[in-house]
Order: C-alpha cells, then sequence, then structure tokens
C-alpha cells in the first residue's frame, strides 16, 4: 500500500498544474453560476456555451503549440475572416462543394506556412510577422468583399457549421476531435515531442537532429488550417461570409491557450488544458449576459484573468528554479 505521504505527495503535484487549477476555478464558478441563475444548467444554455466558445478552442490547439515553440501567432483571427470570405467567394463563382471546403482549409495552411516561412527563412520576429499577416489577410477580405457580406446558399458542406447531430451542434463536435487529435499528437508522437524540445531549448534540438525551422513552419501552416476550419463553421452557421468575421479572436486565442496552462516562455502546457481555458472564458461571457452586466466589463474580466494566469505561471516557474 501506498504511504500518505506518497499519496499527499502525488495530490500536491496533481493540483501544481495550471489546467487543474482552472478546471477547479471553473467547477466553482459553474456552481455560484447555477444559484445566480436558473436559465444556466440548462441543457439548451450548456450546448450554446459549447457552441460559442468551440471556435476558440479549436483556434487554441494551434495556438498552444505555436506558443510551445516560442512563437506567437496574431493573424489567427484575420485568417479566420480571410479564409471565410475565400472560401465562399469561390462557392459564389460556382465551384462544387468539395472545392469550396479545399478552398477553405488550403488557403489557410498557405498563409500558415508563409508566416512560418517569414518567421524561420527570412528571421522576422513571430510578433511582428503575424502582426503584418493580420493587415495583409484583414485587407484581402475587404478587397474581396468590398466591404459587402457575401451570402453563400447551403450546401452539404454547411453541416459543419449549422449542423446538428440529435441536440449537439457539429461544431461542437468537431472541437472535442481536434482537441483530442492535437492532445495525441502533441504527447505520443515524434513530431509532436518534437514541438516541446523546440520550445525548451533551440540550440539542443538542433544538436539533438530535430529539423527546427520544419518544426516551426509546421506548426503555423497547422494553425493555418484550423483557421479555414473555423472559417467554414463561421459560413455554415451565418450563410454568408463577412471580413470581419473572427475580429478579436487573436486575443481570446492566447488567453484560451494561457489560461489552460500554455506556458508563453514555451517548451510546456497540455493541449487538454486549452479547452479548460476556453471554457472559463466562454461560462464567463455567458455569465455576463445572464446577469445582464454590461458587456465592456467583459473585456476587463478577460485581461484580469489573463494577467492572472500569467502571473501565476512566471510565479510558478521562479519557484521551480528555486
Amino acid at each position: 500500500m501506498r504511504s500518505k505521504t506518497e499519496s499527499s505527495r502525488t495530490l500536491k503535484q496533481i493540483l501544481e498544474k495550471p489546467e487543474i487549477n482552472v478546471l477547479i476555478a471553473l467547477i466553482v464558478l459553474c456552481i455560484a453560476l447555477s444559484f445566480a441563475s436558473p436559465y444556466f444548467m440548462t441543457p439548451k444554455n450548456i450546448l450554446n456555451i459549447l457552441r460559442q466558445f468551440s471556435l476558440i478552442a479549436i483556434l487554441a490547439v494551434g495556438q498552444a503549440m505555436i506558443i510551445i515553440t516560442g512563437g506567437i501567432d496574431l493573424s489567427v483571427g484575420s485568417v479566420v475572416g480571410f479564409t471565410a470570405c475565400f472560401g465562399a467567394w469561390v462557392g459564389k463563382s460556382g465551384a462544387p462543394p468539395l472545392v469550396m471546403l479545399i478552398a477553405f482549409l488550403g488557403i489557410g495552411a498557405v498563409v500558415g506556412f508563409t508566416n512560418g516561412l517569414l518567421i524561420t527563412k527570412v528571421g522576422i520576429a513571430p510578433f511582428i510577422a503575424t502582426l503584418g499577416m493580420m493587415s495583409v489577410t484583414r485587407g484581402f477580405s475587404l478587397l474581396m468583399t468590398m466591404g459587402v457580406p457575401i451570402h453563400v446558399s447551403k450546401v452539404w458542406i454547411s453541416v459543419f457549421g449549422g449542423g446538428y447531430i440529435g441536440i449537439v451542434p457539429v461544431s461542437v463536435i468537431i472541437m472535442l476531435l481536434i482537441v483530442f487529435i492535437g492532445f495525441v499528437f502533441s504527447n505520443n508522437t515524434v513530431p509532436g515531442r518534437n514541438i516541446y524540445a523546440v520550445g525548451n531549448s533551440e540550440k539542443a534540438a538542433k544538436l539533438s537532429g530535430i529539423r527546427v525551422e520544419r518544426v516551426k513552419i509546421t506548426v503555423y501552416a497547422i494553425t493555418g488550417v484550423l483557421a479555414g476550419v473555423c472559417g467554414l463553421i463561421l459560413v455554415g452557421q451565418l450563410e454568408g461570409a463577412d471580413a470581419f468575421y473572427g475580429n478579436g479572436y487573436e486575443l481570446d486565442v492566447i488567453a484560451a491557450a494561457v489560461i489552460g496552462g500554455i506556458s508563453l516562455s514555451g517548451g510546456e502546457g497540455n493541449l487538454l488544458g486549452i479547452m479548460v481555458g476556453a471554457a472559463l472564458m466562454g461560462v464567463l461571457k455567458n455569465a455576463f449576459v445572464l446577469l445582464a452586466v454590461p458587456g465592456y466589463w467583459q473585456v476587463v474580466a478577460i485581461g484580469v484573468v489573463i494577467i492572472g494566469a500569467v502571473s501565476l505561471d512566471s510565479l510558478r516557474r521562479k519557484r521551480t528554479a528555486k
């Protein structure tokens, strides 16, 4: 039998994990809201919360991989809008749904791949490269739409955004699949473990034979594809595309990753934690609506949560280093 000391040590190690602390905070918040509003725990509201944060969680999978390598992607929100407009534009020209699907995912991959090349081959800092790409993709979205939303008739790929399996939105199922695949990929494959190795020490990773540039390009390309998935979901939900889809997503996505335990210092984090981080943000936003709190406080609350999460991570790393 395990001694009480070993059990307490194991419990302490579990509680020290950032994602566990966030999960506990999420559970406490949900319990409090269930008393504060009779509508919070209704199945309709729970499914609504899941659908609302599903896009953030999907994008956070890619953002988490990028942050683990020591990078950042500020363009994800604009790329969502760009892929939505490009896919809708292709569909509007008479292309079949399968070609539209390829357009959504393909253009996202191209943008992500370009980000990776700018960072690894040209040597531009991730912050600057993706900030520039944010402006470029938003500009192209405006050029394609000329400021007027593109209407898209329902086709079979619309099920990804507006469809249901039973009472569960397809977008929620897609989120769960992508988070699961991302977790398995990052923890149980060689390319996934290489992402952590690059984040811990690029020099050591190169000496180990890891192709650091290829790893970085890959994570940015994956994030681009995930942005395309989100663009497809939005077009399916709203039956159209607008140049300002995804506006402000970059802050929410980075917040979900950081709150979920992904260290901004790189090389550390659990991809399952990002779903907890996205869920916490989704519940907070839903709480403001149910409790009739002015929406402006949402921005304040998210900022406070981000600062708190980063501060706790910094203090934890300092304590570990001693």
